[in-house]
C-alpha cells in the first residue's frame, strides 16, 4: 500500500493534514527558495518577499493531498481537479478510435479546466491496463478553448477494464503549461483514482464516457480528482442541476 494511501473504515476517524509535495515539483520548489534567500541576502527586501509569496505558490502548485477514492467499479471518477466547462458530444480522437479504441462513433466528452491554483496531479477514471499512451506536440491556446483538444500539446491515455470496456482521457497543455508529465507506460495496471500523471501550470483533461453513460456532473460545477464521480457505466439518465 501506498504511503499516501488509507483504509476508511465505518466507524472510523480521518482527520484533516498537510497534503504532501509531489517529488516532481522539490527542484522547481528548492530553486525558489534559493532565489528567495539571494534576494534577501543582498538587501533586495521588497523582491525577496515578493518571491516568498512564489515559492509558497509554488510548493502549493504541486501539493499531493491523498483522495478517498469510491470503490465501484461503475463509477467513472473525475480525473483532475478543476471546472466543468464543456459537455460535448464529439468523435473520438483519432489515437484513440478505430476497433482497438473508443470505436468510431460520437461519445459524450467531459472537459475539466484546471486553473493554476488547482492540484495538477490526475488520477485514472477507472480500474484496468494502460493500452495507450499517446503523446501529440502542439499549440499553447487557453485550454479553456474547445480547440484547444484539437490544437493544443496533448497526451491520450486509453484505459482497459478487466471486461474489455475502454475509457480514454487527454492530458491537454494550456496557455501557461508547458510540459506534461506522464506517470504511467502501455501495459501498466492501474487502480481506480490512481496517479498517472500531472501538467505543469494551468490546463485541461478531457474524459469520453463510454457509449450508453451520461454525465452526473453539470456545466460549472467543480470536480475532485479521484473523488467526484463523472458517472455509472452503462447509465444513461441525466442527472439535472441548476447554479445558485
Amino acid at each position: 500500500m501506498d504511503n499516501n494511501e488509507i483504509t476508511i473504515a465505518a466507524g472510523g476517524n480521518v482527520k484533516w493534514r498537510w497534503p504532501s509535495v509531489h517529488p516532481e515539483g522539490m527542484k522547481f520548489g528548492l530553486i525558489a527558495v534559493g532565489i528567495t534567500a539571494i534576494l534577501f541576502l543582498v538587501g533586495w527586501d521588497i523582491l525577496g518577499w515578493l518571491m516568498l509569496i512564489v515559492t509558497i505558490w509554488v510548493f502549493a502548485f504541486f501539493r499531493d493531498p491523498v483522495r478517498a477514492v469510491p470503490q465501484d467499479e461503475n463509477a467513472i471518477v473525475a480525473p483532475a481537479d478543476g471546472l466543468v466547462t464543456l459537455i460535448q458530444r464529439v468523435p473520438p480522437p483519432r489515437e484513440m478510435a478505430g476497433a482497438n479504441g473508443l470505436g468510431d462513433q460520437p461519445l459524450i466528452r467531459v472537459s475539466i479546466f484546471m486553473s493554476v491554483f488547482d492540484v495538477h496531479i490526475n488520477r485514472t477514471p477507472i480500474g484496468g491496463t494502460v493500452k495507450s499512451v499517446v503523446y501529440i506536440s502542439g499549440k499553447f491556446l487557453n485550454a479553456d478553448l474547445d480547440k484547444a483538444s484539437e490544437d493544443n500539446e496533448r497526451q491520450h491515455i486509453l484505459v482497459e477494464r478487466h471486461d474489455g470496456l475502454r475509457i480514454g482521457f487527454t492530458q491537454i497543455a494550456g496557455l501557461v503549461a508547458r510540459r506534461i508529465v506522464p506517470f504511467v507506460k502501455p501495459g501498466d495496471m492501474v487502480a481506480a483514482g490512481q496517479r498517472i500523471g500531472l501538467i505543469r501550470f494551468g490546463s485541461r483533461v478531457d474524459v469520453y464516457l463510454p457509449a450508453g453513460t451520461a454525465p452526473r456532473v453539470i456545466l460549472g460545477q467543480r470536480t475532485v480528482a479521484g473523488e467526484t464521480i463523472l458517472g455509472q457505466i452503462g447509465d444513461p439518465r441525466v442527472v439535472p442541476g441548476i447554479q445558485q
